[in-house]
């Protein structure tokens, strides 16, 4: 078996204080040190024997070896894909642009490329727009135009009355207006969704990103000295295919989990790289500020994470990170901006420089690959 390296991204686990915060209207936010506070009996043994309570505590390293760090975002922005491309060495450093309401003119020509009529145009959570228009959507099949604070532009359809296939399409097709109008938006994502009525709607896993390709990684290096990248989640969505061999798209975290699993006991014979994200927390529990929902689903990754610790070797490296916060206590529904978590397994593994920033990670994983 080749060498092999794994980078979990705990999306939106972010760990508090970062310097920044303010200037985003996030002082005081603190995914994890809020959890600990807020909820009784709360504990993560796995994450913790990896040194995740020195961490909080304010410490580097604990006094026993193991490798805890706090990492610093040097980004412009605090959502997923600054987050991802900044820990694979692909810092943005001008912010994508955001809106209120998308121009009339790029939506005119949205309009003429997808055959359609857009509804909503405006800033919304992707619950709350369900509520208001997921009704008129259902009854004029007209799609639902919507963003947030970070730069996406999101369709939402029905799965059954508008069709996949057709809003997939459709998210393509503004993926390549935006594209060629230089309009630089983070991601665009279709939102699929099901249900009868608004007390019944319920956004589905079919989601897909479609995302602004990065202009160099990790993923890109690794490829060129010969390690296969491996996509678990929505990574290959989020680097746009770009640096990814293999994808493998998941609806969720259990089932990440599972390829992770999966993948690490069916290892192929060349050193391969396995960069994963669990979305669950963000999507589900963060960005609906449902403390005790994210809470249960930090327990679900410990308990998991405590099966897995003792398949990893002494020649492997395990990196365990986020990509941004999304203090489910903190105002708003948006992101959060934080430092984030970084453990290295085994502890045995020799590291050049403690890391400080997202993009150490990346270099890292280079590292290791030599």
């Amino acid at each position: 078996m080749g060498k092999r390296a794994l980078v979990i991204v705990l999306d939106s686990v972010g760990c508090g204080g970062a310097p920044d915060a303010g200037e985003y209207g996030d002082a005081g936010a603190d995914t994890l040190g809020h959890l600990y506070a807020g909820i009784d009996g709360f504990g993560l043994p796995n994450l913790e024997s990896l040194g995740l309570s020195s961490l909080l505590q304010g410490e580097s390293a604990a006094s026993d070896g193991r490798k805890a760090y706090r990492l610093t975002a040097t980004s412009a922005g605090k959502d997923t894909t600054t987050g991802h491309w900044e820990l694979m060495r692909c810092p943005v450093v001008h912010p994508f642009p955001t809106f209120k309401h998308f121009p009339d003119g790029l939506v005119a020509e949205l309009e003429a490329a997808g055959g359609t009529v857009f509804i909503g145009n405006k800033v919304a959570s992707g619950t709350g727009i369900l509520g208001e228009l997921g009704e008129e959507h259902v009854r004029t099949g007209h799609p639902i135009l919507y963003t947030s604070a970070d730069s996406v532009m999101q369709i939402a359809a029905h799965e059954e009355v508008f069709g996949l296939e057709r809003l997939q399409e459709l998210c393509r097709s503004a993926r390549e207006i935006l594209d060629r109008r230089g309009v630089k938006i983070g991601r665009v994502i279709a939102r699929p969704f099901l249900g009868a009525d608004s007390a019944s709607f319920q956004r589905t896993g079919n989601r897909h990103d479609y995302s602004l390709v990065p202009a160099g990684t990790t993923l890109n290096r690794l490829q060129g000295k010969g390690v296969r990248v491996i996509g678990v989640g929505k990574i290959s969505d989020i680097f746009a295919g770009s640096g990814i061999d293999e994808s493998h798209p998941t609806k969720g975290n259990s089932e990440g989990m599972e390829v992770i699993d999966h993948l690490w006991s069916n290892p192929p014979e060349i050193p391969h790289f396995i960069f994963a994200n669990l979305v669950d927390f963000d999507s589900l529990y963060g960005h609906r500020r449902n403390p005790e929902g994210y809470a249960a689903c930090l327990r679900e990754f410990d308990s998991w994470l405590g099966g897995f610790l003792g398949k990893i070797g002494e020649g492997d490296l395990v990196v365990i990170t986020a990509d941004h916060g999304n203090d489910p206590y903190h105002r708003g529904t948006d992101h959060t901006r934080e430092q984030v978590p970084c453990l290295v397994v085994p502890k045995s593994f020799q590291l050049e420089s403690e890391p400080q920033v997202f993009g150490d990670v990346g270099a890292l994983v280079e590292g290791y690959f030599g």
